[in-house]
């Protein structure tokens, strides 16, 4: 619901700042006073494409902010500048978006009706959803249906596309395997214990040598055993040194032991080139097996071997589970057939419902001899849904775009707005089917006397689902409002102003005055304009009491 509009620099609009209400509100005022431009400020809230000729002369750039509360009672914020020159901004909650964004966040807030208004139920989509929300069809079916067959085709493709390309990808499964089997990759730690290896073979009489050099200075003459031999021969018996002869013993044994030690390495250090590049080759394919799998070490290509086994595995079980989801894939090709049928039957019997709904709607509204007339075509579930009007007799029945009047338009809206509910519509131009505000601009084109109650009448009744703005002429639309609003137009330094003020009771007769004679001091006028306001303010109350007010 729109809570409060407020407009700067918007044509003959300096400033302006309006606080709505629930129910129905009716802008009046006279000609080129600038009411409609209330209804553009809106257009550029909920996304419309902006012209730089709509900023007051001698302004920089106009500006439009609404604060709405949606469907879940949250506020919402919008705002869109428009300057003279440049691109337009666009800002929800107070901060920048794209003008998109906008379009989107106010689709599910306000919807505007009027020759010149951005028109949901001129989409195909829009008119689609309103034939189901009225007939009730049940979508679910269908769409579980869908969701099933897409998954089992889905996993027809995961399983290798056609048979030529199974058939490449098993070659190629086939080999890798066999590659990765003949590699022996069993020991994770083969990698560290080949590099060890391969630098003990490298440098054997390096390694031999070193070996030999260490023990000659432990056990050659004059060599470490001798030296501790004699340290321990100048100390052995002696008490002070009791502790140290002890430890001098056993330096005496360790370096021995390292002796015999280094002396056995050093004999089985043998040079053997023919191991050493069986070692350098086998580095060497564990190298290159990595890079070829896009891995670090032995580890991940373990893993790779499995995945690439399950993979063989499911490929060469591909014909008996290929087998069964395609049958799966025909009895679900059949139940998306038989839900498509369901819906496209429960479309075509909807349909002339609806028209008729809407038709007696439209003669209610002044347009006596208007049709419409629903299309459902193309293949089940029929989803080429139109909305067709003739607006007189004889006429054929075209698109609403196309033959419609902005009155006409405004009305064929109300009219549909009527058979199907205030919140009937979902779908991408709906938003989330919640319509908060409907706007109605040039509704009574055309019409007056008995017909402009009627279309009073229909729109009050409609304001008891959605909140309603009505752009109007007539007083006898204006008399069914909830309150209203009138617009004026003065002159401000030479230049145009518009102001709008919130009417109260007294007010108001003066205003609805004007609107029925032109002359809004008249007492006889005002005495006219009392009477429509009581009768109206009357049907309300009735239609109120009976919880309906069409």
């Amino acid at each position: 619901m729109l809570l409060e509009l407020a407009v700067t620099d918007l044509g003959v609009i300096s400033e302006l700042s309006l606080v709505f209400s629930p129910g129905m509100t009716a802008l009046t005022g006279e000609t080129g006073a600038g009411k409609t431009l209330v209804v553009t400020a809106l257009e550029l809230l909920a996304g419309a494409r902006a012209d730089a000729t709509v900023v007051r002369p001698g302004a920089d750039e106009a500006r439009v902010d609404g604060r709405f509360v949606d469907g879940s009672g949250d506020e919402v914020v919008m705002a869109r500048v428009v300057p003279a020159e440049g691109r337009s901004r666009a800002y929800v909650g107070g901060r920048p978006a794209p003008v998109t964004a906008l379009a989107e966040r106010g689709a599910g807030l306000v919807e505007l009706h009027g020759q010149h208004s951005h028109q949901s139920l001129l989409s195909p989509s829009a008119q689609r959803a309103a034939l189901d929300h009225f007939g009730e069809v049940d979508l679910r079916p269908l769409q579980a249906a869908r969701r099933h067959l897409a998954g089992i085709e889905a996993e027809l493709r995961s399983l290798g596309g056609d048979a030529g390309e199974r058939a490449r990808q098993l070659d190629l499964l086939r080999f890798e395997v066999d590659e990765l089997d003949r590699a022996g990759l069993g020991d994770l730690d083969e990698e560290a214990s080949l590099e060890a290896e391969e630098d003990l073979l490298a440098a054997a009489t390096a390694h031999r040598q070193a070996a030999a050099g260490a023990h000659a200075v432990l056990a050659d003459d004059h060599g470490a055993q001798e030296a501790l031999a004699a340290a321990l021969g100048g100390v052995s018996g002696l008490r002070p040194f009791a502790a140290i002869e002890e430890r001098l013993r056993a330096l005496a044994a360790e370096v021995a032991d390292v002796a015999t030690d280094l002396r056995r390495s050093a004999e089985c250090i043998e040079e053997d080139p023919a191991r050493l590049e069986a070692v350098r080759q086998r580095r060497q394919l564990l190298r290159r097996l990595c890079r070829k799998h896009g891995v670090a070490d032995l580890a991940g290509l373990v893993a790779v071997a499995e995945r690439r086994r399950h993979a063989l595995d499911e490929l060469v079980s591909h014909g008996h589970r290929s087998e069964e989801l395609e049958r799966a894939a025909s009895e679900a090709a059949g139940a998306v057939a038989g839900a498509a049928a369901d819906v496209a039957a429960a479309r075509r019997t909807a349909a002339p419902v609806l028209a008729a709904a809407v038709g007696a709607r439209l003669r209610e509204l002044a347009m006596p001899r208007a049709r419409l007339e629903i299309d459902v075509a193309g293949d089940d579930p029929a989803d080429e849904v139109r909305f067709l009007l003739a607006a007189g007799a004889g006429e054929p029945a075209l698109p609403l775009a196309k033959v419609a009047s902005g009155g006409e338009l405004s009305r064929t809206m109300l009219a549909l707005r009527l058979a199907l509910g205030a919140a009937a519509l979902t779908g991408p131009d709906g938003g989330d089917g919640h319509v908060r505000t409907l706007v109605f601009d040039e509704v009574d084109a055309g019409i007056g006397g008995e017909a402009g109650l009627a279309v009073g009448r229909a729109l009050s009744a409609l304001s008891a689902g959605a909140q309603v703005l009505v752009v109007t002429h007539l007083p006898q639309v204006a008399a069914f409002a909830d309150a209203q609003i009138a617009v004026s137009k003065s002159d401000d330094g030479g230049r145009p102003v518009a102001r709008a003020r919130l009417l109260d009771d007294e007010s108001r007769v003066v205003e609805v005055s004007r609107m029925l004679s032109g002359q809004p001091g008249s007492s006889t006028a005002q005495g006219h304009a009392q009477e429509l306001l009581a009768v109206a303010a009357r049907q309300r109350a009735l239609a109120g009491a009976g919880g309906d007010r069409s």
